[in-house]
This record gives structure tokens, sequence and C-alpha cells, in this order.
């Protein structure tokens, strides 16, 4: 019998419970920390978190999703556009279903986003072992699907007794509000234990008001950042992911403009600056601009803030002089020192206020910036032409522009795996701040739908007027589309533009200019497909209830997408585009893939010679 302290539940309803009551301030606002869940049931967890997610289906929406992959991705989605600050859950039965959410944890995990697993296992007793969906490992009967998840996730843990979820959950919340540690938490839940009884005190219920930690950066680091980047002649500043899940855009500008630093954006920084921005240099990196890397290539210290510094932006470490600095301002310690930077770690807001404050009276050589500014120019005109349409066959770029000029400031931008990553990074002029989301973290095809639909839910709690708009490729359309129709379910309406290139053309492109032939990636090059044929994505999209249309050039486009922003329901609009031209050739740093060091091709032989002579440039992390 419960005291007057406590009370009686099961391991699943107080897990509900308890995250009902999870609030956080935002803007001296509170939210609930949590904003619902997507969830597929089956026999692993709809009898019993089935029965609690009932009972707080209100304060907790549900939305049940097609594919717990794509239910990850939406997960993932809503975290990025509520700036790591709020979270969904994800609940999957034992087995499949749950290892179906591996991929997207793994997604989550590479960059950096909260999310709950809440997902089935197997009886606890073994008595029925073994049961429908478990996996039997002869020597090891504690092991199954559900140990996969340790590799990707931040927190892991099997419920083995109802108590242990009073410690349990909170660590798996603080985690996800840990702004060095956050990503996935996982919490594996038997289908015994989920239904087990236990008088749980009644304070593990009270409301409960999170904000997340902002540490300060140590006095003597800061000290010796600002020593090195008031000697710098050439100083640059990285804008990663972390300026905007750290809420840091405006001191970021205010210390750029203070100091007259040039400031080059990574692919998850981008839209930290507005395109026109004086001090704003374009993307950097493999799939950056001319204009980032020609500065990189010149800066001798360089301040990277909320960067994780991966080889997109430090084209495998080529980016850089090999005598430059690099100062890692960042709130992770692993982050903060790779490649032997001068570590600084803390919040990038406090962090920029503190570094500024030690810097008073610098300001970056004139001559320095007025280069920047004229790589700058230089770049904006390469892009003008490369988005202009004319007499040049239909381009991902191109159909970049046309949304760009079109859209609403606020709307927000999808992309993902495939070419679309980089034509969005290269070629999308930002006109607001924090809207453009391309997850290349974990490069993950089938996210732009699914992200999308994430998206979507989290911007129609704050900006619902808005729009969220996905450029998807024809290979992750057929990969994960399902969520056109959780879209449309849900009425949260999202903008798909599926541009068709016949199969897998960014991987085709790499395989050319490594020497190698077209093979197995565009449908007309399988050697196993008799005869490819188009799929009508049109009419495809159209069955699972979305409004879509297919044009023929860009200019069908702009009048199709202004279509699809006056519709009040999912819009999908298809376009060919070529697999072969129209790819933009300019920005790119050197990056390096393992070519064939032993080739009987010449052309092979040739691309691999060609691609080794750059490496010389690379960095050796020292």
């Amino acid at each position: 019998m419960a005291g007057s302290d406590t009370v009686r539940l099961t391991t699943a309803q107080a897990i509900i419970r308890h995250l009902a009551a999870q609030y956080i301030q935002i803007d001296g606002q509170e939210w609930r920390l949590c904003g619902g869940g997507f969830g597929i049931f089956g026999h692993g967890n709809v009898t019993c978190l089935g029965e609690a997610l009932y009972d707080h289906k209100d304060v907790l929406p549900h939305y049940r999703g097609q594919n717990e992959q794509s239910m990850g991705f939406a997960a993932a989605g809503y975290a990025k556009t509520w700036l790591r600050q709020r979270f969904m859950f994800c609940t999957a039965s034992a087995g499949p279903g749950t290892a179906n959410l591996l991929t997207a944890s793994a997604l989550a995990h590479a960059n950096r986003l909260p999310m709950l697993m809440l997902c089935g296992d197997t009886f606890i007793t073994r008595l029925p072992d073994p049961v429908l969906q478990q996996l039997e490992h002869f020597g090891d009967p504690t092991l199954g699907v559900n140990d996969a998840f340790k590799a990707v996730t931040r927190y892991w843990d099997r419920i083995t007794h109802p108590a242990q979820i009073i410690q349990s959950l909170p660590n798996a919340i603080a985690t996800m509000l840990d702004p060095a540690d956050c990503g996935p938490a996982f919490l594996g839940l038997p289908q015994d234990v989920q239904g087990w009884a236990y008088d749980y005190p009644l304070a593990m219920f009270d409301k409960t008001v999170h904000r997340i930690r902002r540490q300060f950066p140590d006095a003597a680091e800061v000290a010796d950042a600002a020593a090195t980047l008031k000697a710098a002649k050439r100083p640059l500043i990285i804008a990663g992911g972390g300026v905007q899940y750290s809420r840091a855009v405006e001191e970021l500008t205010a210390f750029a403009e203070a100091h007259n630093i040039p400031v080059v954006e990574t692919i998850a920084g981008r839209a930290n600056m507005i395109d026109t921005h004086p001090l704003n240099c374009g993307p950097i990196g493999v799939t950056g601009s001319d204009s980032a890397n020609a500065v990189a290539e010149k800066a001798d210290v360089i301040l990277s803030v909320g960067c994780r510094l991966q080889d997109f932006t430090t084209g495998s470490w080529t980016a850089f002089a090999a005598d430059a600095r690099i100062i890692g301002l960042n709130a992770g310690r692993h982050d903060a020192g790779k490649h032997r930077s001068l570590p600084l770690v803390g919040d990038a807001k406090l962090g920029l206020d503190a570094l500024g404050a030690a810097m008073a009276g610098y300001t970056a050589p004139s001559g320095w910036v007025g280069f920047a500014k004229d790589e700058r120019n230089k770049w904006v005109a390469y892009v003008a032409d490369n988005v202009a349409q004319g007499n040049r066959p239909n381009s991902y770029a191109q159909a970049i522009g046309v949304v760009n000029a079109t859209c609403d400031p606020r709307d927000r931008v999808v992309a993902a795996a495939g070419g679309l990553p980089a034509e969005v990074t290269a070629n999308w002029r930002t006109l607001d701040i924090g809207t453009v989301d391309v997850e290349f973290g974990f490069s993950c095809m089938g996210y732009e739908i699914a992200g999308a639909w994430g998206a979507r839910i989290a911007q129609a709690e704050r900006e619902p007027d808005q729009d969220v708009i996905t450029f998807c490729g024809d290979g992750s359309y057929l990969l994960m589309n399902s969520d056109i129709y959780s879209s449309v379910l849900s009425q949260k309406k999202i903008i798909v533009l599926v541009l068709d290139n016949g199969g897998f053309a960014v991987i085709n492109k790499l395989q050319n200019n490594t020497g190698n032939e077209s093979f197995n990636n565009l449908l007309s090059d399988a050697p196993t497909i008799p005869q490819a044929f188009a799929v009508d994505f049109e009419a495809h999209a159209a069955s699972m209830g979305a409004a879509a249309e297919t044009v023929e050039n860009p200019t069908e486009l702009g009048e199709a997408f202004k279509r699809a922003k006056a519709s009040n329901k999912t819009y999908v609009i298809c376009m060919k585009v070529d697999a072969y031209e129209g790819w933009t050739t300019e920005g790119h740093a050197w990056w390096e893939v393992g070519t064939p060091h032993v080739t009987e091709n010449d052309k092979v032989a040739t691309a691999h010679a060609d691609w080794e002579s750059s490496r010389p440039k690379q960095r050796k992390g020292v």
C-alpha cells in the first residue's frame, strides 16, 4: 500500500508521468520539456507503455509514425528546430521495431541532438524465453538487439527494476540537456518490468523547471586565447552549429564587428549570419565557397566557435595554413582541443563576451578584411550566375535559386544526403538567422522528408505561419517517403521538392572524378536493370494525400512554388535535373577519399596521382 508521500504506479506510468512534469524556461517562457513523441506500437510496448501514454495524450501528443527510423529523424528535426532546448521521445516495440531506430540514433549522436528512446526489451525473468523477435546469444543471455544502441547513444540503460527509473530517467534528461554531452538517450524497457508496480515518491512528479547550463570559460584560457588573437595579422572566425545552440548569434556578430574579423560558416553553422552581412565570407570546406576557402588558407589565427571540425569543414585538414593557430571555443572539451587547438572550454555566448572584453581595442588589419570582402564579392557573382536560368540543363542550383528568391525569410530549409547538401550549402543565400538545416553530421538519406515533418511540428508551436521546405533527390525519396503521409494525417504541412536525376548522381560524380566508369549508381548504368523507367513521383505523392505536380523547368517551378506556398496542405513539386551537368564546380576544398594505389586503369591511376598531390598540405595534428 502506498503511503501519503508515495504513489503506486507501474514503471511505464511513472516514466510518462515524470516526463509530463518536466518544463524548460526559454526566453522567460515555460514550455513542457518533452514536446510529445513518435511511436509505433507492438507487443513490446503497447500493453503497458501504450496504456500510460493514453492517459497523457493531451499533454504529450503522440504522433504515429510509419517507420521507426523516420520517427527518429523527425525527432531529430524537432530538436534542431528548438535548438536542442526541447526533445521528443520515440517508442518502438521489442525486436525489429527498436532495431529500426539504430540509424536515427546514430544521426542524433553524430549531430549531438537530444532524443529519448523508450524501447521494448525481452522479459527480465526469462521465464517465457525465447520469445517472439528475440535474438538468442548462446554464450550471453543478457545480450540483445538493444545492446547495439550503446555505440550510438550518450546515455544507455536497461531497466530491470521499477525503482531504477528514479535515478535513470533524470540522468537521461540531464544528458540530453548538457551542452557538452548532448545526444540521444536510450532506456530499454523489458516487457514484464514495464507493468511491474512500485511505490514511487510523489516528489518525483513535482513540476520541475530546467535551464540549460552555461559554463564560464577559465580565465587563464581566455587570456591565452585573447593574446593569440591580438597578435594575429590575418584572423578568421569559423562559426559552427554550436553558435545557434548556445543562442550566441548576436554575440558572434557583435564580436566580429567589434574586431573587424571575417566569418565563415560550417555546414551545421549555416544561417549564423545573413547572406548580406559584410563580414560573412561564405561557407567553408569541401562543399563551401572559393571565398571562405581562400580566406581560411591564408589565415594565421582561427577562432573556431561551436565546431566539430569535421573533414568537410577542414578539407580533411588541408584547408588551413600549416602554421595557423586554432583556438577552439566549445562547450565540449573533446571538440575544443582537436588537432592541438588552444582550448577555450565554455559556453559560446559567455566565451565570446569574455574574449571580447579581453581584446578591447583590437581590430584586424584593413588590408586583410578588404581581401576577404573582395573574395566574397567574387563568390556572390559566381552563385548569381550558377543559380540563374537560361539556355542550360535543369540543375539543383537553379531549383535552389528559384526557391531562395520566392520563399519567406523565416521559412525553414532542409536538406540531407546526396548532392543537395553541397548545393544548398554553396548556393543558398541566407535570408534570416537559424533557417537552414543541412543534415551532414551523418549525411543520412531519408532525413529530408521525415526531418522536415519533425521540424514542422516544432515550427507550428512558435511560427505557425511559416513553411518548412525540403530539397529531396529521387534516391532519398525512394528510400523514405512515408512521412508525406504522416504530414498529411497530422495536418503539418511541408513543401517537398523532388529533384530527379535518375539515380545516385552525386556518387556517380565522385566515381567519375576518381577515374572510374559510371557503374551501378545511375539507373541507366546498373547492369542488373535491363530497362530503367521513370517513377511517377507526382502520382505517388498524390496517393498519400499530398497536393502534387510535375514541372518541366525552373520557370514552371517558380510558379508551382507560389501555389505550394498558398496551399494549406503538404505540397510536392517534381522536376527532372541533369545528372552530369549543372553541378557547382567551384568552392571545393580537398577531401580525402580512398583511391586505388594499384590499378590497371590509366584513368584511375591518373586520378589517384592527382588526388594524392594535395596530401602534402594535410596537417598532421601538430
